[in-house]
Formats: structure tokens, C-alpha cells, sequence
């Protein structure tokens, strides 16, 4: 491996080891709903969104404050050493994407069908710490 893939690879692995993430797969609730909470907690700190979603009325809420525990708990896997407090985790990134959907028929009238679509989603949620420190 040349020097400055090595380099570049180092350097990509440390910027790795700060982020944590955590993935939700065909949670059957439809994109649009979740959404709307998942954009109410992006970009805040990691307190201020799990107080967010705790008291969200939306049953969303409850799916996502279930997956940001999760990726506090893979970036205090990775990071042993450092404090949550400290480190002032902030949500870097959530990213919701339609996942599979279920085709059904519900009958008409004069023999007809309508087709029901049930929606499922993908959340994909990522920690870090906030690298801006004003001096």
C-alpha cells in the first residue's frame, strides 16, 4: 500500500472511530410519518432529542428514542475511555428511506378490489461528537 493511501486510510478510520450508528429495518410505519419526527431531533444534541422523542405523542417518537439509545450505546462501545458528557454527542445524520411494501386488496363496490399499499421504512441514525469548540 502506497503512503499516501495508508495515510488517507488512517485518517478515515479516525474520523470512523468518532461516529456511531445505528440502523431500523421494515419498521412498519410509512416514510412520511416518520419523518416528521425524524426531523425534529436532527442535527440537536443527544439530551435535548431523547427529551424530544420522550415526549412526543407521535407512536414514531417511540421507535426512534429506542434507536438513538442504540447508537449511544455502540459510541460509548467504541469510545470506552471517553465520557458522553464530555464528548457533547450531537445527531450528525437521519436518514429515513421507504423500505418494503405490502400489497393488499380490499373489495369495492360491483366486484371491484382497491389495492392497499402498507409502508414500511429504513432509519439510518448517526451519533458523533460536536467538533466545533469555540476558543
Amino acid at each position: 500500500m502506497g503512503v499516501r493511501k495508508k495515510q488517507m486510510a488512517e485518517r478515515i478510520k479516525a474520523e470512523k472511530k468518532e461516529l456511531a450508528f445505528a440502523k431500523l429495518n421494515n419498521c412498519p410505519t410509512s416514510p412520511r410519518k416518520m419523518r416528521l419526527v425524524a426531523d425534529l431531533v436532527r442535527g440537536a444534541e443527544v439530551e435535548k432529542a431523547l427529551a424530544i422523542l420522550r415526549f412526543n405523542p407521535k407512536e414514531a417518537s417511540r421507535r426512534l428514542e429506542k434507536l438513538l439509545l442504540s447508537a449511544i450505546a455502540n459510541w460509548q462501545a467504541k469510545n470506552e475511555d471517553a465520557n458522553i458528557e464530555e464528548a457533547e454527542l450531537i445527531v450528525k445524520e437521519i436518514r429515513v428511506d421507504s423500505g418494503r411494501m405490502l400489497k393488499r386488496l380490499r373489495p369495492a363496490p360491483q366486484g371491484r378490489a382497491h389495492r392497499i399499499r402498507k409502508r414500511s421504512n429504513h432509519v439510518t441514525l448517526v451519533v458523533g461528537a460536536n467538533n466545533n469548540t469555540e476558543a
